[in-house]
C-alpha cells in the first residue's frame, strides 16, 4: 500500500530548524511533550532526528551550560547517536516494519531528499492489525490483540 496514505504532512509536524539554538529546541519539544523530533535544513533537506537524550549527554560531556548561553548553540553542536532513517516517498508499507520497531516516528523525504512529513509507528500497527484482521484467522485476531494492547 502506498505510504501516502497514512502521511503526516510537514504542515502538521513538529519539527526543529538545523540552525535553531539548543534553547529552542529544547522549549519546543518540552512544550508539545516530544522526546525527539526531526531536524530540517531551512530549504526543506532532511538532516537527521534529535532527541531529548541526545541533548542532555551533548550538554553534560561536552559543554558547561546555562540556560542563557543554550541560546547561542545551534542544536547541530549537539552530537547525535543516532538518526531516525528517513525513507522515500515511493515506499511501501511492507518496508516500514522494521524501522516502526526501533523508531517512534519515520520521516518521509521526496526525491530530493527533502523532508515532507512522517508516519507514526501507531499508524503502521494499524495498518497491520487491520491486515490481520481482514484474513478472519482467529488466531490473528488473537495476536492483534495483544499487539494493539
Amino acid at each position: 500500500m502506498n505510504i501516502l496514505f497514512f502521511l503526516t504532512p510537514k504542515s502538521e509536524v513538529v519539527f526543529i530548524y538545523e540552525d535553531e539554538s539548543l534553547r529552542q529546541a529544547l522549549e519546543k519539544m518540552e512544550y508539545h511533550k516530544y522526546s525527539s523530533v526531526p531536524m530540517i535544513s531551512r530549504t526543506g533537506r532532511y538532516i537527521g532526528t534529535i532527541t531529548e537524550g541526545d541533548m542532555l549527554w551533548g550538554i553534560k560531556n561536552k559543554f558547561n551550560l546555562s540556560l542563557q548561553e543554550a541560546e547561542h548553540l545551534p542544536v547541530t553542536a549537539i552530537p547525535r547517536r543516532s538518526d531516525y532513517l528517513p525513507v522515500r516517498i515511493d515506499s511501501k508499507m511492507e518496508d516500514m516494519l522494521d524501522r516502526a520497531l526501533a523508531q517512534n516516528f519515520i520521516p518521509v523525504v521526496d526525491d530530493q531528499k527533502n523532508f515532507i512529513g512522517i508516519i507514526r509507528r501507531k499508524e503502521i500497527i494499524k495498518y497491520f492489525y487491520d491486515r490481520m484482521c481482514k484474513e478472519g484467522d482467529s488466531n490473528s485476531k488473537l495476536a492483534a490483540k495483544y499487539v494493539m494492547a
